[in-house]
C-alpha cells in the first residue's frame, strides 16, 4: 500500500514536471511546492536523483518529437536540408558556452553562498524572478506586436543571434527564471519569432540538460547512492510520467505560439511569484 501511495505522488510529480519544464514558469518553484504538498516518502538521494532523472525523460521527449529536424543524416532530407541541420548544431553549442562558462561561475560563486540550505530564502528569490520575468514577458510581447521578425524559423538564426539568446540563457541559474523562459525572453528581444524561440530553446536544453544530468548523476555513482524499493518505483513510476506528459506539452506549446503570444504566461508568473512570496515570507516567520 505504501508503494502505491508513492507511486501516485511520483505521478502526480511528474506531471508538474513535465508540464512546467518546457512551459516558461520555472519548473523548480513548481517542484518545490509539489513536493511540499504531497511530501513523499523517499530518502534525500532519491529525490535529488529523481530531479535529474527526470530532466532527463523530458529531454528524450525533444530528441524523440524533433528527431528527423535535427538528425543531419536523415535520408528524408535533401543536401541541403542536412547543411542547414548541421549549420543548426553547430549555432545551439554556441549559445551553449556562455552558460557552461558564466552559469557555473555565478551558481557557484554567488547562488551557492546566497542561498545555501535555506529553501525559504531560495522561494523568495524564484519568487522575485518569477514576477520580474513576467513582468518582461508583457512589455517585450506588447513591443513586438505587429513587427516583422528577423528569424521566422530557427534555421534563419545565424551565429551572432545564437550567441546573444545564449547569453541569456546564462540567467537561467537564478531560481525562477526559467530556463525555457531565458532563452525565449533572448529570443524574443532579438527579433526571433515566437515559433523559432520556443523550438530553439527545445534544442539548447538538449546538450545544457544531458551534460548536467550526466555530471549529477556521476556525482550520486561516486558517492555510492543506495535506493530502496519505494524508491525505485518512485522513480521509474515519476520519470515515465514526466515523459509522457513532455510529448504532450511541448506539441501543445508549438502549436499555441503560432497563434498567441507569451504574454499569458507573462501574468500567470506574476501571479503564482507574488502567493510563493507570501507562502515562503510566512513559513519563515513561523
Amino acid at each position: 500500500m505504501e508503494t502505491f501511495v508513492e507511486v501516485l505522488k511520483a505521478i502526480f510529480i511528474g506531471i508538474v514536471q513535465g508540464i512546467t519544464e518546457w512551459l516558461p514558469v520555472s519548473s523548480t518553484g513548481h517542484m518545490i511546492i509539489a513536493k511540499e504538498f504531497v511530501s513523499p516518502k523517499v530518502s534525500d538521494g532519491c529525490w535529488n536523483l529523481f530531479l535529474v532523472v527526470a530532466q532527463l525523460a523530458s529531454i528524450l521527449a525533444v530528441i524523440i518529437l524533433f528527431f528527423d529536424k535535427l538528425n543531419p543524416w536523415s535520408k528524408n532530407k535533401m543536401a541541403e536540408e542536412k547543411k542547414k541541420t548541421w549549420r543548426l548544431w553547430f549555432y545551439v553549442i554556441i549559445a551553449v558556452v556562455p552558460t557552461a562558462i558564466l552559469g557555473i561561475i555565478i551558481d557557484k560563486l554567488i547562488l551557492d553562498k546566497l542561498i545555501g540550505d535555506n529553501q525559504y530564502i531560495e522561494l523568495i528569490i524564484i519568487s522575485v524572478a518569477l514576477v520580474v520575468y513576467g513582468v518582461l514577458f508583457i512589455v517585450i510581447e506588447r513591443l513586438n506586436r505587429g513587427k516583422k521578425f528577423k528569424c521566422e524559423t530557427v534555421y534563419d538564426i545565424d551565429v551572432k543571434t545564437a550567441l546573444k539568446i545564449g547569453c541569456f540563457q546564462t540567467l537561467s541559474v537564478v531560481p525562477g527564471t526559467s530556463r525555457s523562459g531565458s532563452t525565449i525572453l533572448g529570443a524574443s528581444t532579438v527579433g526571433v519569432s515566437r515559433t523559432a524561440a520556443a523550438e530553439f530553446s527545445f534544442f539548447l536544453a538538449i546538450p545544457v540538460m544531458l551534460g548536467a544530468s550526466a555530471l549529477e548523476t556521476l556525482g550520486f555513482l561516486m558517492d555510492g547512492l543506495s535506493l530502496s524499493f519505494v524508491d525505485i518505483w518512485f522513480l521509474v513510476s515519476g520519470s515515465v510520467t514526466s515523459f509522457v506528459v513532455s510529448l504532450f506539452v511541448i506539441k501543445l506549446l508549438m502549436a499555441f505560439v503560432k497563434k498567441h503570444s507569451f504574454e499569458g504566461f507573462g501574468w500567470y508568473r506574476i501571479g503564482f511569484g507574488m502567493l510563493l512570496f507570501i507562502y515562503s515570507v510566512i513559513k519563515i516567520n513561523i
